[in-house]
């Protein structure tokens, strides 16, 4: 398993257009992305980072860590090209 972990840059966090920007992303990957939200270094319970909906629910907002992870050849490819997707200001 492949791990990493990154703030979220957007100034609304995983919210609607940047939510629907990483799920569009994660669905083109290679290797199926789950993503948590950090709260006191301790990672919560994983979402499919391809689903909107699954996104908007953890409540990750502007400066708050997730977690994501990813199995299989492509792991590393996958997690990191979504890692720094959310990473960048998805709002602008």
């Amino acid at each position: 398993m492949y791990r990493r972990r990154t703030l979220v840059a957007s100034a609304v966090g995983l919210h609607a257009r940047p939510a629907g920007l990483v799920a569009k992303t994660a669905a083109g990957q290679r290797a199926k992305v789950k993503i948590a939200k950090v709260t006191g270094g301790v990672p919560g319970d994983p979402v499919d980072a391809a689903s909107v909906l699954g996104l908007m629910t953890l409540g990750a907002g502007h400066g708050d860590e997730v977690e994501l992870t990813a199995e299989g050849d492509a792991a590393r490819e996958s997690v990191d090209a979504l890692a720094e997707l959310i990473a960048q200001d998805l709002d602008a």
